[in-house]
């Protein structure tokens, strides 16, 4: 018997080595691409990160083993199939503490951001219908965290890992009262609007946009502004307001017979854009100002639409795929605080997926 056990008792239970913290990849487009090349960047400088066990898209779930890049390509290379998510969800049998990396768009996997986090298991993720889509989602996202203490690392949902949430959030939990949130909030769409001179079909430009992948995979998701809508929700649930969906008051630029097209269709369509922004463009001259798409929330609801400002305004400033945004609280009541940089791009997203990865880690 050990000394330290008296009458009566047993000796100290030997305790179990903690299980190694595995990473899981969902999606393996542009994102998740870029994800696993900055991965490799960061294991190459020496920093710690989980190891990835597997990966898997909509066609196959894959044990990754040390060799990501040979997975990463028999994924992509894999035919289409019509497969459940159950599969990808329990492919590997997710234990409390790994990552689970969202480098999708989906709804169905946004669907089980709950579970997994009631399971102990961390999300990291860029998929923003998580907190941007239902809000019963969103509460459920929030009380299985609560239940588990497991992270949901949203950083790249919201200006692709600026510190934006980070600091709103910052800002309510030391007791500063949010009154309204407004700004460029899409890099496609600020990308878009800060080319578009006329010189080119706004279409050419989607197109290229689309390509360098600023827009989403299906680019009518900006352009129908729902991109902002979901970052509206994200930033707005944030600050304590539980907005449902409807209450997001946006404009689209999609013309009603393009919405209505398949999505294999979308690209040969595009130049129905054209007319009505060229006639936006005139409008805006006309007025001495320049094109941006706005979104705002306050406590009497939120809205995007594209507006014409004064050059001079503080959300036309910027450049590129820039995100501009201003917060308004009891703190910055005069003066906001101004949030700005880029907005868009796989890359920039990866690496804020790797931040939050790391965070959680650490």
């Amino acid at each position: 018997m050990s000394a330290l056990a008296g009458p009566g008792l047993q000796p100290p239970r030997p305790r179990a080595a903690p299980a190694t913290r595995r990473l899981a990849l969902l999606g393996t487009g542009a994102v998740g691409s870029a994800f696993v090349a900055r991965y490799r960047l960061l294991q190459q400088r020496g920093l710690a990160l989980p190891p990835v066990a597997w990966l898997a898209n909509s066609r196959a779930v894959l044990k990754a083993g040390r060799d990501l890049e040979a997975a990463l390509a028999v994924a992509n290379a894999a035919p289409p199939r019509a497969a459940e998510l159950q599969g990808w969800a329990e492919a590997e049998a997710l234990r409390p503490g790994d990552v689970l990396v969202d480098a999708t768009a989906s709804e169905l996997v946004a669907n089980w951001h709950p579970e997994w986090l009631a399971r102990g298991v961390n999300v990291v993720t860029a998929n923003k219908l998580g907190h941007g889509g239902l809000l019963a989602r969103s509460q459920a996202i929030c009380e299985a965290q609560a239940r588990t203490g497991a992270s949901y690392g949203d950083s790249a949902t919201v200006g692709a890992g600026l510190p934006l949430l980070r600091s709103l959030r910052g800002l309510v939990a030391g007791g500063d009262h949010i009154h309204a949130v407004e700004g460029v909030l899409s890099g496609s769409l600020a990308w878009l609007f800060n080319r578009y001179d006329g010189s080119r079909p706004f279409s050419a430009l989607v197109a290229e946009a689309a390509s360098a992948g600023y827009t989403e995979p299906d680019p009518r998701v900006d352009l129908s502004g729902e991109d902002v809508r979901r970052k509206l929700l994200i930033l707005a649930r944030a600050a304590g307001l539980a907005l449902e969906v409807r209450q997001v008051q946006v404009e689209s630029l999609v013309p009603p017979a393009l919405a209505q097209l398949p999505a294999d269709a979308v690209a040969a369509a595009l130049p129905q854009l054209d007319a009505a922004l060229a006639a936006r463009l005139q409008q805006a001259r006309a007025q001495g100002g320049v094109l941006r798409f706005v979104g705002r929330f306050d406590a009497d609801g939120a809205q995007a639409s594209l507006q014409v400002l004064p050059a001079a305004h503080p959300l036309a400033a910027g450049a590129g795929t820039d995100n501009r945004v201003a917060i308004r609280s009891d703190r910055y009541r005069e003066q906001p605080l101004l949030i700005q940089g880029p907005g868009a791009g796989a890359d920039i997203t990866a690496a804020a997926l790797l931040d939050d990865v790391l965070r959680i880690a650490a």
